[in-house]
């Protein structure tokens, strides 16, 4: 089948492209800057400016996983318009597309995988989260709403819609991992404020597995929590991972630290929510990398 992905070259985007080509699809992908993004990608990669322009070979499945990273910068006005319309705009162009396509008689995609995040729910301090969990009204739920809002027309033209509320993805050479690794080797690690805010994670490859499933499964929409099935507390979460390293994790960082640091933005460090795949699970899929323990064996 042809697969077209926004954010492609991105760390989630990358493995899944290899493992479509591996399996024998053929994919296409959609970057704002192609010749920035080339050397990250195969050669023979098929890498456009915009969905619109493989109007002519219209994909059989959409994996939208475009986006600004969220902590690059602190949260100003004009950061959060970026954060917010860059997922917007990606979303809103594959439903253009299709839009198109109908529009000009050809085939429609079967199914649109499309991103999102654990913000969703905002901070939910110990409680379980499902997919049913109700949110708590803050930036990180309002991107997210936009964002899943934005994918939502193209169920009325009949394709099949799953939105992926994506956890902290771990894996080598990139993620969450890629700024905490530095430090902790050194011994310079430690919890987060109290530490007792929940982290959902989930292995990069565990990710890509839950996307191509929610591919496959036809009788699979809505939402789903992409993280692994045993979230853990920050101040678990850096004493496993210094204990994988052989280091002590004995530098905390006071909340009032990352507040000054990061301003709002230091709600992404300092809250959080127990999110468990409630939906991934009923459905049948099996996690490799169930937790955290075995996650950081295999990476480290």
């Amino acid at each position: 089948m042809r697969v077209l992905i926004t954010g492609g070259s991105g760390f989630v985007g990358q493995r899944l492209f290899r493992q479509l080509v591996e399996q024998g699809h053929e994919v296409q992908v959609v970057s704002r800057s192609p010749h920035q993004v080339r050397d990250r990608l195969p050669s023979n990669c098929d890498i456009r400016d915009s969905a619109q322009a493989f109007i002519e070979s219209p994909p059989d499945v959409l994996v939208n996983l475009a986006g600004e990273p969220i902590a690059a910068k602190r949260w100003s006005d004009k950061q959060k318009a970026k954060l917010i319309n860059s997922r917007v705009a990606a979303t809103e162009q594959l439903v253009a597309l299709c839009e198109q396509l109908k529009a000009n008689g050809q085939p429609l995609p079967n199914v649109m995988v499309s991103g999102s995040a654990m913000g969703y729910y905002g901070a939910q301090g110990k409680r379980v989260v499902t997919e049913e969990t109700m949110p708590n009204d803050e930036f990180a739920h309002r991107l997210c709403k936009q964002w899943e809002a934005a994918a939502k027309p193209i169920e009325a033209m009949g394709v099949r819609l799953a939105i992926v509320r994506i956890g902290l993805v771990l894996e080598a050479g990139g993620g969450s991992l890629e700024k905490m690794l530095p430090p902790f080797k050194l011994g310079l690690g430690g919890r987060f404020g109290s530490g007792e805010q929940f982290m959902p994670w989930i292995h990069r490859d565990d990710l890509v597995a839950a996307i191509l499933f929610l591919i496959d499964q036809e009788g699979l929409s809505g939402a789903f929590n992409g993280s692994a099935p045993h979230p853990v507390t920050n101040a678990t979460f850096t004493k496993t991972l210094a204990s994988h390293l052989n280091r002590p994790a004995i530098f905390p960082v006071p909340a009032f630290v990352l507040k000054a640091g990061f301003g709002e933005m230091s709600r992404l460090l300092l809250t959080g929510a127990d999110m468990r795949p409630a939906r991934l699970e009923e459905a049948g899929f099996t996690f490799q990398y169930p937790t955290l323990d075995k996650a950081l064996e295999a990476i480290l």
